[in-house]
């Protein structure tokens, strides 16, 4: 294998760092171990179950056919959820190094590590502004009351309807009278005098002033949530001003993360046996008392009934895989980073299905408590469940926020529901933060890794400050924007790139040997027939079926003007060039004819190997240089050439020696 000098570089620095503060290379402790077990699944469980589990997978179900989702999406679990997992997880294992050092086993695509981390710089601005929005909210339901109920705010508009006017409401019709309001077409002349107050009473009211055309109706809470919340402008071109409420409360959520980071994992390791255990107390307790509520049985209902006839349907196997992809966070560079701090002989095996199978679990219970939710919110509308049911924020912020105030105690129920997606955020948040750090100090020990408390508070900073054009009143339509583009076609190019490469230029023999060696246990059959066809074609579907059905960016009725959707395209790009771009340069730096050049850049580097010197064994053992000590030159001297030195290998006989001047 040619050494080259950067290789030379790299080993000079490392080991030069390892002497300089006092640790030899058989400790890791100059980089970083989880203190044990349950801090690393516990990590990786907060990592991969996240906001989508519970705003993106029951619509999921409900939109694909319900119960009959569930076949394709284990399917979909078992051919491109799982692989691509331990795969990841068995990567950064063997090389304790984050995304940016992960990849030195195929230099030509050390773009994908670059890839990762820009993607997860995108991730981590927006991410935590949507952690803003739940403290945001959770801070406002400490109340006698929570304050998204009822239409006499100032933040309401003429459409609002309080949720309990609307039973056995066929239409809202728009007035024109003394003032502009709503009311419901049946019963008019009952509630005249509570929504006109300029009205001496009800039966005065001349109806021939009603505006018979049937408008839709605007919750109290979906007011609150653009209104109070946001502050929500008329499109991506109006930015308004800055709101400074949610300004410092994304300092807050920067700071606890930033303290939760600390001392790495060390103290991040600490925080999850709250934040990712404390998610599934909130649901069962909501499940509970979902339950007993009113419709709740017809909504659980409506979630599982199986509607077969979908299942013919392509769009039905996309979204089941692009759900279970998206859920484990794979090809963001946080399974390769929290794997690395493993101790090098752990069970991944064993961690990925544990942690995979909590995944899915919890997206299929999550369905069970948010439906108990939405069939009662659904009874107190006296509307059918499909018209209440929405994902992402529209659950999280709308639908939801409003069935909690349609509870005694309600109050009480927010914070709880509030309180989870915090902690559901934060998880994620802390392996996307160790991620960029990671990445880099890996890169730069001599200079990062001894003030890693400082880089980190440097990346909150600068992370929170480009945060900031988010929290604007126009903000959350480029939150939507980075989230519909930055994190979505690079992430499925991405991992397919890393199984092709890891398959046909790495080796997939030798990447099996590599988990033998940390394991005990070569990969079997279905490993090998996932990586290297199974896994890649499925996520190749993916991936082309959503460039042949792309559609300009939508917000509800809100279209995107064409050059946000460009800005969307530059967010793809930004990342996924950096695979072609950094394999020109991997090829372009290396000596000889272009297919030399080509060779070499396909071949794994010298510092490619096991972290610690104790653990390189096998293919991975030093060779030792054997000195022997100078003698003088007689004849009966058994060695007359006091230069000469033997290379060894420490697992090889001796049969296996060569000798060198």
């Amino acid at each position: 294998m040619t050494k080259t000098k950067m290789d030379t570089d790299e080993l000079a620095i490392e080991e030069g760092y390892a002497k300089k503060i006092g640790k030899s290379q058989d400790s890791d402790e100059d980089r970083g171990n989880w203190t044990n077990k349950a801090e690393f699944l516990l990590s990786m469980i907060g990592y991969a179950v996240g906001l989508g589990n519970v705003w993106r997978f029951p619509y999921l179900a409900f939109q694909n056919g319900g119960g009959a989702f569930l076949i394709p999406y284990l399917i979909m679990l078992c051919v491109a959820g799982l692989p691509i997992f331990f795969l990841e997880v068995s990567l950064g294992q063997f090389c304790s190094q984050g995304p940016l050092g992960a990849f030195r086993g195929v230099p030509i695509v050390k773009g994908l590590g670059f890839a990762m981390v820009v993607i997860s710089v995108y991730v981590g601005i927006y991410y935590n502004v949507v952690i803003t929005y739940t403290l945001f909210y959770l801070f406002s339901s400490f109340t006698a009351d929570v304050p998204w109920r009822g239409c006499g705010n100032p933040w309401n508009t003429n459409e609002c309807v309080d949720s309990h006017l609307t039973a056995n409401v066929t239409c809202l019709t728009n007035i024109t009278a003394n003032s502009t309001g709503l009311f419901l077409e049946n019963n008019l002349t009952d509630f005249a005098s509570t929504i006109l107050p300029n009205v001496s009473s009800a039966a005065g009211f001349n109806q021939s002033l009603v505006n018979t055309t049937c408008l839709d109706r605007v919750s109290p809470s979906e007011n609150y949530w653009k209104n109070r919340v946001l502050g929500l402008t008329d499109g991506i071109h109006n930015l308004g001003s800055v709101r400074l409420e949610l300004v410092l409360i994304l300092m807050l959520a920067w700071a606890i993360i930033y303290l939760c980071l600390l001392k790495g994992v060390k103290s991040s390791g600490k925080a999850v046996y709250f934040t990712a255990t404390f998610p599934y107390v909130v649901l069962t307790i909501l499940l509970v008392r979902g339950l007993t509520l009113d419709g709740a049985f017809d909504g659980v209902v409506y979630f599982f009934k199986p509607r077969w006839e979908l299942l013919k349907e392509s769009k039905v196997w996309k979204d089941a895989a692009t759900q279970i992809f998206y859920s484990l966070s794979a090809s963001w560079g946080g399974l390769i980073t929290l794997s690395s701090y493993n101790k090098f002989n752990n069970n991944c095996y064993r961690d990925s299905l544990i942690v995979v199978l909590t995944n899915s679990f919890t997206s299929i219970y999550a369905g069970v408590a948010v439906f108990s939710v939405i069939g009662f919110m659904a009874n107190v509308l006296k509307t059918d469940i499909s018209k209440v049911v929405a994902d992402g924020p529209g659950l999280a912020f709308v639908v939801y926020p409003e069935a909690l105030s349609q509870m005694p105690i309600s109050p009480l129920w927010a914070v709880l529901f509030f309180l989870m997606l915090f902690t559901l955020g934060l998880d994620t948040m802390f392996a996307t933060l160790e991620t960029i750090v990671t990445s880099f100090t890996d890169v730069f020990p001599t200079t990062l890794r001894r003030h890693k408390a400082l880089f980190t508070l440097a990346v909150c900073v600068v992370l929170f400050l480009l945060g900031i054009p988010l929290v604007t009143q126009g903000g959350f339509y480029y939150l939507h924007l980075m989230d519909s583009y930055a994190a979505s076609y690079t992430l499925i190019l991405c991992a397919i790139v890393e199984m092709l490469a890891i398959s046909y230029i790495y080796g997939l023999d030798r990447f099996c040997d590599d988990i033998k060696l940390m394991t005990g246990k070569a990969p079997g059959l279905y490993w090998r027939i996932t990586w290297s066809f199974v896994s890649p074609a499925v996520l190749l579907f993916i991936f082309i079926y959503s460039l042949a059905n792309y559609k300009p960016l939508k917000l509800n009725d809100y279209a995107f003007p064409p050059w946000a959707n460009a800005i969307g395209w530059l967010t793809v790009a930004s990342s996924a060039l950096l695979i072609p771009a950094v394999a020109i340069f991997q090829v372009a730096s290396r000596d000889g004819s272009f297919f030399e050049r080509l060779k070499s850049a396909c071949k794994p580097e010298r510092k490619w190997r096991p972290y610690l010197k104790q653990d390189r064994t096998g293919r991975y053992a030093p060779k030792t240089d054997i000195f022997f000590p100078p003698v003088d030159n007689r004849s009966d001297s058994p060695i007359c050439d006091s230069k000469a030195r033997l290379f060894y290998s420490p697992d090889s006989s001796m049969s296996s020696m060569t000798s060198a001047t």
